[in-house]
């Protein structure tokens, strides 16, 4: 099942949700940058919030970012998302490490540590909106649920998981998204809590073949569910070699020619994708 998410809506709108299932983008992510398992989920759950969360955005080319920065081995991590469907995200350390949990499960809040979470929303205007709300657990889920009630005053449930294989790539991956809207009445509030009370783990329904509609028909079924988009979703960076040399065409010509003087090929990193791009000398040159 190639990845996508669904958006839609409930007891006359007064709930809206989003469900998706990131198996694809986030294995692509973890072979980039050889992530380690417990990173792997890490990065993984904000990068399927990120997704989420980017659908909710109106206009084609907005921009959503979402940094966490902690004490933990991982030291951070960062996520852009659009409203296309496109996502990717990088780690600070890659290959942190962690022992299980409790449960004996991945440590996620514990790689991640306490520390902040930032939302950037980049819409095109002036100034980007740009909201910073402290970590609650680490567990990215809970973190963003807080986020959507301190910063939007909107009560939201949030969901996200990662499954490993035992080779360590990716088995299961995936999230939803139920919101509140102001004018939900009494009744519907009630009914949406006790549906999301009984709800299995998401690794869980997916692992059982369950399909984002059908995970939303598990939450919101009684509720008079409408699903209204269906769209792909994928790792996707807009870097190229082209818009990496514009980057060297936009440096002083006497910073070009000290590169030149060095007598070393210049290599650009680009964080998002783990690619890196090679500029000989003589290409310098030539730009000079």
């Amino acid at each position: 099942m190639s990845d996508y998410l669904i958006r839609a809506t409930a007891a006359d709108a007064q709930i809206r949700a989003f469900a998706v299932t990131s198996r694809d983008l986030v294995e692509e992510a973890r072979s980039r940058h050889d992530l380690s398992p417990v990173v792997t989920a890490a990065l993984g759950r904000l990068m399927t919030g990120a997704c989420l969360m980017g659908s909710m955005l109106k206009g084609e080319k907005d921009v959503l970012t979402l940094q966490i920065n902690g004490d933990g081995p991982v030291g951070g991590m960062t996520v852009t998302a659009d409203s296309q469907g496109n996502v990717k995200g990088y780690a600070n350390r890659p290959q942190a490490m962690m022992p299980p949990n409790a449960q004996g499960k991945l440590d996620v809040g514990g790689v991640i540590g306490k520390g902040y979470l930032s939302v950037i929303k980049d819409m095109g205007m002036k100034d980007p909106y740009a909201s910073q709300v402290e970590l609650q657990t680490g567990e990215i889920a809970d973190d963003l649920t807080y986020y959507f009630a301190a910063s939007e005053q909107v009560p939201s449930c949030v969901a996200l998981g990662i499954l490993m294989e035992r080779n360590n790539t990716v088995k299961q991956a995936g999230g939803f998204i139920i919101q509140l809207m102001p004018f939900a009445q009494e009744e519907v509030i009630r009914k949406l809590e006790e549906n999301v009370s009984g709800i299995r783990p998401v690794t869980t329904l997916l692992e059982e073949g369950n399909t984002p509609e059908q995970i939303l028909e598990l939450l919101l079924g009684d509720l008079g569910l409408e699903i209204t988009e269906k769209r792909p979703v994928q790792f996707l960076c807009g870097c190229s070699r082209e818009r990496v040399e514009k980057v060297l065409y936009s440096l002083k010509k006497e910073e070009l020619q000290e590169m030149i003087a060095e007598g070393k090929d210049v290599e650009l990193h680009c964080h998002f994708c783990n690619t890196n791009y090679v500029f000989p000398v003589e290409e310098l040159k030539k730009m000079v």
